[in-house]
């Protein structure tokens, strides 16, 4: 399943369901917070439906909604976070939207960085294209807006596309992450769990 293979709303909804289930298992989504989409083709993106628990979230509460069309009438208002990283990569599969406990307290405490750098972990070798613990992954940062098709393009404009990470925090909300498959974006998922609640315990021990 990659951004380049079309799917169906049926296919797209599993892996939907599948991540958010993932997230829900690990305490990542709580009180029905959090989103989820899969790439269906060039034009749509199945997305979590506003309202849903996504702990146990079923395939009917996943919509089909236009990358760059019109505002689906059951469209989360986070959906524009997703349809617009969809918009500007067309190698993106797959996104998860999620608020674990690391990176939400890291996001505040790094937010007048504008961004939060993990390197020497072992673990950063789990992202697409890192070789070697001795990387450095530089993860934006940016404030948080309640207007997220403003706060879709200030990440857009902020990007590093010659350093591109897969994933971004909003300050005191959550953190992006995704990848070209939903099998990566699962292992994306993980990999910045682990990474960033070592940071958090190694900065906590200073």
């Amino acid at each position: 399943m990659t951004a380049s293979t079309p799917l169906s709303l049926e296919t797209a909804a599993a892996g939907v369901v599948e991540m958010a289930r993932h997230a829900g298992n690990r305490g990542w989504v709580p009180a029905t917070s959090g989103n989820f989409s899969v790439r269906m083709d060039g034009r749509f993106a199945a997305v979590t439906a506003t309202g849903a628990d996504k702990a146990n979230l079923t395939p009917d509460q996943v919509i089909a909604a236009e990358i760059s069309g019109p505002r689906h009438p059951r469209a989360s208002a986070e959906a524009p976070l997703h349809l617009v990283r969809y918009a500007a990569d067309p190698r993106i599969g797959a996104i998860s939207h999620i608020h674990s406990m690391a990176a939400t307290v890291l996001s505040r405490r790094h937010e007048a960085d504008g961004h939060l750098t993990l390197k020497g972990w072992e673990l950063l070798k789990a992202f697409a294209g890192v070789t070697t613990h001795e990387a450095s992954l530089h993860v934006p940062i940016v404030p948080n807006d309640q207007d997220t098709d403003r706060l879709a393009a200030l990440f857009e404009a902020r990007h590093d596309r010659a350093n591109p990470c897969p994933g971004y925090l909003i300050a005191g909300h959550g953190l992006y992450v995704w990848g070209a498959s939903v099998k990566e974006t699962l292992r994306h998922m993980d990999a910045f769990d682990f990474l960033l609640s070592a940071q958090l315990h190694e900065e906590s021990a200073r």
